[in-house]
Order: structure tokens, then sequence, then C-alpha cells
């Protein structure tokens, strides 16, 4: 089964935005449980077709420390 990797970062806009890595699908949504039926609605639409796929979200925090 194919599975499509997406990078998940918080937008500076707020919210959350998703780049597919390895094909041209980009999501945003304005929390994650939107963000993840935007996906995979962008999946559906992006291959057209019925082939079952993975997708996998890799959700990246950046946080700064003060020392």
């Amino acid at each position: 089964m194919e599975e499509i990797i997406f990078l998940v970062e918080e937008s500076d806009e707020g919210g959350y935005i998703a780049k597919g890595i390895g094909v041209s699908i980009f999501s945003e949504a304005e929390t994650e449980s939107l963000l993840k039926e935007s996906v995979k609605d962008a999946v559906r639409c992006h291959f057209d077709d019925d082939k079952k796929r993975l997708i996998r979200l890799h959700w990246v925090k950046d946080e700064v420390l003060a020392l």
C-alpha cells in the first residue's frame, strides 16, 4: 500500500499547514481535526482514483528555550 507523508507545521497566521513530501499536495486548516479531513480530501482530489493509501502526518513543532 502506498504511503504519503505530510510535514505539518503551525502557520504564522494561526492553524496548521500540511505539505506533501514527494507529491505536490498542500493543505491548511484552523484545527488539527479539520486538517486531517482536509489532507484526506486533498489526497483524494490529487489522485482521483479508488486506490487505498496510507497518510502519515509528521508533526513538527519548533520550541525555543532561553537560558
